[in-house]
């Protein structure tokens, strides 16, 4: 585990065990990350990527370890409280049933800022992201999958919490649409010191925009380092022979 002075989220030894079976989705992991870093997570299909996000803002909990965030453990806070801090854009995204305005202005419902001050949160995202204002009005029925990913990372960054966890951000965007994504984030972490921590298989937006990246394989971390150090040709061969390998197992899904 990376030395870090004082971390603002760490994970000491954390296991999650799978629900059905003896065996383990994570195993031994222990990480910390600093305030204001970029963390990128990689690995095959199945290494429990997803699974570590879920644990950070406590939609799962660990069966053994520890999880710190400001130095105290994740369960000494209120539940709510702490996802308005740590707060999770997971792979299926969701409106709730909601316009895409009332999702924007919904978690600035939830912290009682009055109507004026939320338009001066929205604004600016819907320029950074390019959500036209015509989207304002429309459901997720008409919305393809990319808007929507769109529209749920906007509402993430509106609510401007402490750590934003990103699963797969960037999976139904253009590679050119990602890349503007990544780089309203990055502005945003410069700008407020806002700390992310995203899984991505596109591996070159991980190596440009992340800071540090853990390599997860069959719940272990195998592999971290600095995002421009780290040997990507090696992590794209062991990915690709992972996958080589499900196929071989399972056939085609």
């Amino acid at each position: 585990m990376s030395a870090i002075a004082s971390p603002l989220l760490q994970a000491d030894s954390i296991g999650l065990s799978a629900k059905v079976g003896s065996g383990w989705i994570l195993q031994h992991i222990s990480f910390a990350i600093a305030a204001g870093e970029f963390l990128g997570i990689v690995g095959p299909s199945g290494a429990g990527k997803t699974s570590l996000l879920r644990l950070l803002n406590r939609l799962q909990d660990p069966n053994i370890g520890d999880l710190r965030f400001r130095h105290a453990p994740l369960e000494s806070y209120p539940v709510i409280a702490l996802r308005q801090q740590i707060m999770l854009v997971g792979q299926d995204t969701r409106l709730l049933g909601m316009t895409v305005e009332a999702a924007l202005r919904y978690p600035l419902q939830l912290q009682n800022i009055p109507t004026s001050a939320q338009d001066d949160r929205i604004r600016p995202w819907l320029a950074r992201l390019t959500i036209p204002t015509e989207w304002l009005g429309r459901s997720a029925l008409e919305l393809s999958g990319g808007q929507q990913q769109r529209v749920a990372i906007a509402r993430a960054l509106i609510a401007q919490p402490t750590v934003l966890l990103l699963d797969e951000p960037t999976s139904a965007q253009d590679l050119g649409t990602a890349h503007q994504i990544l780089a309203a984030i990055r502005a945003e972490m410069q700008h407020r010191g806002l700390t992310v921590i995203m899984t991505n298989h596109q591996l070159e937006l991980v190596a440009e925009f992340c800071d540090r990246v853990l390599y997860l394989e069959q719940g272990h971390i195998k592999l971290e380092g600095a995002a421009h150090a780290v040997p990507w040709d090696d992590i794209r061969d062991r990915i690709l022979a992972a996958k080589q390998q499900d196929v071989a197992e399972w056939g085609e899904a």
